[in-house]
């Protein structure tokens, strides 16, 4: 939450505060940086009082929020569930749209690239990312008290699918670290350029030297697409409303 600026969660926050008639605290599973978007976000806040009714919550929080936000699901969960603490998972998708001419209806959710892409250069360059790594090379590094937080994540799966003329990376780690999928893929339209070679992945990893990698993709193309729960923790991993 920015003081005196507008954002999805402080709009959020605000409107379930304004239903439950007292002052909520969301914890987000995921930050995500200006311009992103974010599709399976989950938020957990503490609900007082008994006998909440979620499906009301629901739509009076759509009712004040829709269409630029909306709560897709929501359900009570044990007063422990932490949405960002309790993820094992989260995983980002990014689109490009890989043709000459632009599409007006993708242009805010995609990344317009004009010139031909390989994309089997693009997917060779994903298998160095899979384990655990330190991914220095690709994350904006913290200041002050964080400065010297690992940047070491475990990448599960990766990879770039076609449909049409839009190039779809699917990545879930662990955790990410700040502009970590941002700083891959503008490393791999590099390569699908030829600026860069696909064999090149694994030196600029373990380089751990931003200066390496390539500029970080624009922000409107990346969404944050689930997060993933232990089953045994939160059935579904839906967005949680603790109660006590």
């Amino acid at each position: 939450m920015n003081p005196g600026v507008t954002t999805v969660g402080g709009t959020l926050g605000e409107a379930i505060s304004q239903v439950l008639g007292h002052p909520v605290e969301l914890v987000c599973a995921g930050r995500t940086d200006r311009g992103v978007h974010a599709w399976g976000q989950v938020v957990s806040f503490e609900a007082r009082g008994r006998g909440l009714d979620v499906d009301d919550l629901l739509r009076s929080t759509n009712a004040l929020c829709a269409p630029a936000i909306v709560v897709r699901d929501a359900q009570v969960v044990e007063p422990e569930f932490d949405a960002r603490r309790s993820a094992v998972a989260r995983s980002y998708r990014y689109l490009v749209l890989n043709r000459p001419v632009p599409d007006p209806f993708l242009a805010p959710t995609a990344w317009h690239v004009p010139t031909p892409l390989d994309v089997g250069a693009m997917r060779l360059a994903c298998d160095p990312l899979i384990g655990e790594h330190d991914f220095s090379s690709f994350c904006r590094r913290p200041g002050g008290a964080e400065a010297d937080v690992s940047l070491t994540r475990r990448v599960i799966g990766a990879q770039w699918e076609e449909v049409g003329d839009v190039l779809r990376l699917d990545i879930e780690a662990s955790s990410f670290c700040h502009q970590m999928v941002r700083s891959l893929v503008g490393t791999m339209v590099e390569m699908g350029r030829g600026r860069k070679r696909a064999g090149d992945m694994l030196a600029i990893r373990e380089a751990r030297d931003r200066s390496r990698a390539g500029q970080p993709a624009p922000p409107h193309g990346l969404c944050l697409w689930a997060v993933r729960y232990d089953e045994a923790i939160s059935p579904g991993a839906r967005p949680g409303v603790p109660q006590r």
